[in-house]
């Protein structure tokens, strides 16, 4: 008998889906097949269902593309240097005042406050 594939990631079952799916299985096939493999870690038959539409619709991709309003951060040491002087001069300002002085992102300036080591 297989190894229980419960820690298996979501890309790896929606690399399965696409498998499945291009040789022709139902969606419902795919779900039950994934079931007994994956156990409780299965994706739902309603995320097989939309997978295995988006498949058969061309799109080839695995992985989640980035969603609308995502921001991506990206802290660069010219972002840095600029957050530091600022913070050093009045430390009761809050990151969106900060971000908006400087145009950054909000999670940008709290990234450079708070989480870099």
């Amino acid at each position: 008998m297989a190894a229980s594939l419960a820690t298996c990631i979501e890309v790896e079952q929606c690399s399965v889906i696409r498998f499945l799916s291009s040789e022709g299985a139902k969606p419902s096939e795919i779900n039950r097949r994934m079931k007994v493999l994956y156990g409780d870690a299965c994706l739902s038959l309603q995320q097989v269902y939309e997978l295995t539409r988006k498949f058969m619709n061309g799109i080839s991709s695995v992985t989640d593309s980035p969603r609308p309003g995502q921001e991506h951060r990206v802290v660069t040491s010219e972002a840095i240097a600029a957050v530091g002087p600022i913070v050093k001069e009045n430390s009761r300002l809050t990151a969106n005042e900060i971000a908006a002085h400087l145009d950054m992102s909000h999670g940008s300036v709290h990234h450079i406050v708070h989480d870099r080591k």
